[in-house]
């Protein structure tokens, strides 16, 4: 069975030699040159009908990141995104919000700076069972986190 992009690309071809047919001269006629100019016609409407498509799924893509976008920071829910080595890399405006902080300054800081003295040892040892075992796949927590003026609030992860 051959890949779709393969099936595509004929398809494609015999499309564009069909709208080139009127125009050229038929193949047993032809001559070198004309052949070979009717291969760089196909060749280009190909191309230029390739363009096309690229832009109507650059488009769409375009679109479905915008939608992402929206979503991620209209939603009342907080949502910060750490790696391993604990430092938050994404975040939306209601996290910022619930923490006090401008969205620019939590990115590339350490996650553990904003829980609680008295949360961050079992903090710990739950990112770290996390961390050392890649098959469990969710755990719910609740940690007591700290804002800016250092008032606290309950979050569940």
């Amino acid at each position: 069975m051959q890949p779709d992009w393969i099936e595509k690309r004929q398809s494609l071809r015999r499309e564009v030699d069909v709208m080139l047919s009127s125009i050229t001269p038929p193949e047993a006629t032809a001559q070198p040159m004309e052949v070979m100019t009717h291969e760089l016609l196909v060749h280009r409407v190909e191309l230029e009908m390739q363009i096309e498509e690229l832009k109507s799924a650059h488009n769409l893509m375009e679109e479905a990141r915008d939608r992402y976008v929206e979503l991620y920071e209209s939603t009342p829910v907080g949502y910060i995104t750490i790696g391993r080595e604990c430092l938050i890399t994404e975040t939306n405006l209601t996290a910022a919000a619930m923490l006090g902080i401008d969205r620019a300054t939590l990115i590339n800081r350490r996650f553990p700076n904003y829980i609680s003295p008295r949360d961050k040892d079992f903090w710990y040892q739950k990112f770290t069972s996390l961390a050392q075992h890649a098959e469990i796949e969710k755990q719910a927590i609740a940690l007591e986190m700290m804002r800016s003026d250092n008032s606290s609030f309950r979050v569940y992860l």
